[in-house]
């Protein structure tokens, strides 16, 4: 007879091969789950600014900051075996060297749970649309829109854009672009894919912006037409655009 330690290495090894098997299966099961996931963003204001981009910063730069619109629907990405979606939003513009790869900065980022995800606090919860008759003294978690689906409007960056060369003015073909890593319960983190169709798994629709440039620190990227007005000077005069204040001859 075997002594009692045989014995449970052989319940164990059984106990780990089962196991080991059924989290093959589930991992592989979500590829039979169709994926559609598509995305609109619309740029709607970038600035540069020189100045310290973060509070722990020891030396001034130039760094953007960027205002956009994000509609997306990646509700299709969570089945039985997503934990949680990572989804970021980061900008790509050539690097100063031709020979360089582009450079990639996330402005934006947000965790969104799977249904069966226990509560964190970093969990991104969608803001509650100014249309909504809901209350505001009501303390309801629940999203206003479905799972997967965000719908922002001149959203803030949460991170801003710096470069390694400390300066960002005038530079040119810059584009935002979504991403997402999908982390399931298990099985292998899963990213983004826009290039082609895998399986029952469609590519990315959309999901990147018009190309744009960074602007000269100060001016706006998208800026309003205004035509010039005329302001009143100290003495009365009106003064044009561009103009000089007419000294006051000496009593």
């Amino acid at each position: 007879m075997h002594s009692t330690l045989v014995r449970v290495q052989n319940v164990f090894g059984f106990f780990t091969t089962v196991a080991f098997s059924v989290a093959a299966v589930i991992a592989l099961s979500a590829f039979i789950n169709p994926q559609t996931p598509s995305a609109s963003i619309q740029l709607r204001n970038v600035q540069v600014v020189r100045g310290r981009p973060h509070y722990y910063s020891y030396k001034k730069e130039e760094y953007a900051h960027i205002k956009f619109d994000l509609d997306t629907d990646l509700s299709t990405l969570f089945n039985w075996n997503t934990k949680q979606v990572f989804v970021y939003l980061k900008a790509i513009y050539p690097s100063t060297k031709p020979s360089e790869p582009a450079s990639e900065a996330i402005i934006w980022d947000a965790i969104l749970p799977g249904s069966a995800a226990p509560w964190h606090q970093n969990h991104y919860i969608h803001p509650t649309p100014k249309s909504s008759k809901t209350s505001k003294k009501s303390k309801s978690a629940d999203a206003p829109y479905p799972r997967g689906i965000l719908h922002l409007q001149n959203q803030r960056p949460k991170y801003q854009i710096t470069d390694i060369s400390g300066k960002l003015q005038n530079r040119t073909d810059v584009q935002l672009e979504l991403g997402w890593n999908v982390q399931p319960w298990v099985g292998a983190l899963l990213w983004e894919h826009t290039l082609m169709d895998v399986g029952l798994w469609q590519r990315l629709m959309g999901g990147k912006s018009e190309v744009f440039d960074f602007p000269a620190i100060g001016a706006k990227g998208m800026p309003k037409k205004k035509d010039l007005e005329t302001e009143k000077g100290h003495e009365g005069h009106r003064l044009e655009a561009g103009g000089e204040v007419p000294r006051r001859k000496p009593a």
